[in-house]
């Protein structure tokens, strides 16, 4: 069934059983494509290439290969018809009879959702064919759009979160990438939908992709020639995807006033942008504006003009300050500033990442939801800084980066207040430097994620008690003569685990019944590390893991062999011996204990050179 809450409610009310239907398999959908439209004859060669493209777009969605191999059935063997069906597969959906039917079927999902699903869903066809749609990036327009209203004491973007859900339950929107926790990373539609949702958009000049006079949004996939500005009049949103001059467009859609003066949505993000065009700052009603894997150095002061703003994207730009004027931004929901894209790589050094340094007075901007990364700087005002976070009550996700080790219990006093939290990235402000949380006395129950990257004298007495937490990595930690397994090995709901130069003991034991959820682990750096023990029923369900840089190591971990769900395994820059033990051909060696395991990635030194080998 397409509808999962439906098929739900039918198992509990009558006990029945819920069959979820999955793709076909490609040979599956190979032989029924060729049934359809070869009448059960073998694909002609010269075709061969284009009907498997044409396949794809199917996606094993046995409706859709049936209807286009039946419509391909009443063409002639002519590559260049076949080629005429695929180029122009949104125009048949409208005009062909053989897709009429198809078409018709498909729009029954769409025709059932309720009015506030129908929008966020023809929402999609902003985006390009074959977009990966990030899942806080999708939420974060569909609140800006207007979409989305907040109730029963939820905030407008865990309403939308909803919303998503609501969508994938019926099928009409995919999940391309998840996070380790389970929880969506980035969404697709499948080609097909796109092209009814497309349609759809266009039958209710929702979306525009050239021109239209009326148009309310427009979402540039092409370059500027073949957009016709003058004709906007109440244009709200903008998203630019491909386009050499985005300074160009901008400047002559901000031209025609009366076209503009509603805009409220601008996405820049990935075009060839240097400066922040001062074109902006006239558009007094943004309420997201997105300029995101820019070249863009430098925020001028009239930011503040934008006192809508509700979204700031400024990540992986050149921008390291802020102007004082941010803080006019009352409606600031989400900040964010990173400069690299490495975030969460610290196998290239302790500084990769660079925030930015948070002004005086950051805690009047009280609707804050997410604010990453800030920055300290070598002046006095860092502990008013860090008073001030206390204020930011609405606070998700909060990430600080070089923190002095002598303001630790100040930072603690303001994370006490913020009880919303549910990510938290502590940096230390140089690698030797200690982290001083351990004064924090209460922690919110809901913190899912813990980065701390710096010295640690011990771990914090309250990790033990985060029960929600799904992700915690400890970078250059430098324990002595603690064990952090123990602090971490009955976390019900940990799957994630990064440990880089995170403790500088011999061993590491997981013990029975430990990490019952974890699903990817990372030794990395771990210079004194010499051996590892897995024993088993720990770690049942393993993914991944990656040991780096654990030269000490000659032998693999005792036990692996008990990482039954283990699908990938590597080891880089380890011992040579340790690498060549896993030779195939060696007798005696230790290759048998990891054939089990689909992917295992080595690293190996001969000669001074390192080499990636797959096994």
């Amino acid at each position: 069934m397409r509808n999962n809450d439906l098929s739900s409610f039918a198992r509990k009310e009558y006990h029945g059983s819920v069959y979820n239907l999955q793709p076909l398999p490609h040979q599956q959908s190979w032989d029924l494509f060729c049934k359809k439209a070869f009448q059960g004859n073998p694909c002609p060669s010269h075709l061969e290439d284009l009907s498997r493209d044409i396949l794809k777009r199917c996606e094993g969605l046995p409706l859709a290969v049936v209807a286009i191999g039946g419509l391909l059935s009443t063409k002639e063997n002519s590559l260049d018809k076949w080629e005429r069906v695929y180029r122009c597969l949104g125009a048949e959906l409208e005009s062909n009879d053989k897709l009429v039917s198809m078409k018709k079927i498909l729009s029954l999902s769409y025709f059932d959702l309720p009015y506030y699903l129908k929008l966020c869903f023809l929402y999609l066809s902003i985006f390009p064919e074959d977009f990966f749609i990030g899942h806080m990036t999708l939420i974060r327009l569909w609140v800006a759009e207007g979409f989305v209203e907040a109730k029963g004491g939820m905030t407008k973007e865990e309403v939308a979160e909803g919303y998503v859900n609501e969508l994938i339950n019926r099928s009409l929107v995919q999940v391309a990438k998840k996070r380790y926790d389970g929880r969506s990373k980035s969404y697709r539609i499948h080609d097909l939908w796109r092209e009814i949702v497309v349609s759809k958009s266009r039958e209710q000049n929702f979306v525009s992709f050239a021109s239209a006079e009326k148009v309310r949004r427009l979402s540039v996939h092409t370059n500027l020639e073949n957009i016709q500005i003058n004709c906007f009049t109440r244009l709200r949103s903008l998203l630019v995807f491909s386009i050499e001059d985005p300074l160009s467009m901008l400047s002559k859609v901000v031209s025609f006033g009366k076209g503009t003066r509603l805009l409220t949505v601008l996405d820049l993000r990935g075009t060839d942008l240097k400066t922040f065009p001062e074109e902006i700052v006239k558009l007094v009603h943004l309420t997201y504006l997105s300029l995101r894997e820019t070249e863009v150095k430098l925020i001028p002061k009239s930011i503040g003009n934008l006192k809508k703003l509700e979204t700031l994207d400024l990540k992986l730009t050149r921008v390291i300050e802020l102007p004082e004027e941010i803080l006019k931004l009352q409606y600031l929901r989400h900040l964010l500033l990173s400069s690299d894209k490495r975030l969460n790589d610290c196998y290239y050094g302790f500084h990769i990442v660079s925030g930015f340094k948070a002004p005086k007075g950051i805690g009047s901007l009280t609707s804050l939801q997410k604010l990453c990364y800030i920055e300290t700087d070598n002046g006095s005002k860092n502990s008013i800084v860090f008073n001030e976070l206390g204020k930011l009550t609405q606070l998700r996700k909060l990430h600080i980066l070089r923190l002095p080790q002598e303001d630790g219990k100040v930072l603690c006093s303001s994370l006490e207040k913020l009880n919303n939290r549910q990510s938290w990235y502590v940096g230390a402000k140089e690698e030797d430097e200690i982290i001083d949380l351990d004064s924090l006395s209460s922690v919110p129950r809901q913190l899912r994620t813990l980065y701390l990257k710096g010295c640690l004298q011990n771990l914090p007495h309250w990790i033990h008690s985060l029960h929600n937490l799904t992700r915690v990595c400890l970078w250059w930690s430098k324990l002595r003569d603690v064990d952090p397994l123990q602090s971490f090995q009955d976390l019900p709901n940990l799957v994630c685990l990064h440990l880089v130069v995170a403790c500088e003991g011999e061993g590491l034991c997981f013990k029975a019944g430990g990490f019952q959820s974890l699903k990817c682990l990372w030794l990395i750096q771990m210079e004194g590390l010499k051996w590892v023990r897995v024993e088993a029923g720990s770690m049942p369900l393993l993914e991944e893991a990656y040991l780096y840089d654990c030269k000490s190591m000659k032998k693999l971990p005792l036990g692996i062999v008990h990482l039954t769900n283990l699908k990938r395994l590597e080891l880089v820059y380890l011992s040579d011996s340790l690498i060549a033990s896993l030779n195939r051909d060696l007798k005696g060696g230790d290759y048998l204990k990891i054939a089990h395991i689909p992917e295992v990635v080595t690293g190996d030194s001969k000669s001074g050179i390192w080499k990636i080998t797959y096994l």
